[in-house]
């Protein structure tokens, strides 16, 4: 069975940082791409910061500079650093990954952002 446990969110100052994880299980996940999007209310899911199994990695725009995705296989996890935290990167962020036949999403952890 494949889970993805986020951890790591909370509210923040504008500014400040965060670093959220994300255990996987069920997964190889050595030659697993992970994702991490966020949704934030009344707005469509959106990915955020993507990581292939060989460590190439792509970004939104609006994080570019600020976050920074990445991966310990040892550990089955893999992360997201957020610097400079904006009151717009309030969301729900989700743990992302696929396999040839279906989606996997975590269960999101809450980020706010607020002074």
């Amino acid at each position: 069975q494949v889970q993805l446990v986020e951890s790591g969110g909370g509210l923040v100052q504008p500014g400040g940082s965060l670093r959220l994880s994300c255990a996987a299980s069920g997964i190889i996940f050595s030659i697993n791409s992970m994702g991490w999007y966020r949704q934030a209310p009344g707005k469509e899911r959106e990915l955020v910061a993507g990581i292939t199994n060989s460590g190439s990695t792509n970004y939104a725009e609006s994080v570019k500079g600020r976050f920074t995705i990445s991966r310990d296989n040892a550990k089955n996890t893999a992360y997201l650093q957020m610097n400079s935290l904006k009151p717009e990167d309030t969301a729900v962020y989700y743990c992302y990954t696929r396999s040839r036949w279906t989606d996997y999403w975590g269960q999101g952890t809450q980020v706010t952002v607020s002074s």
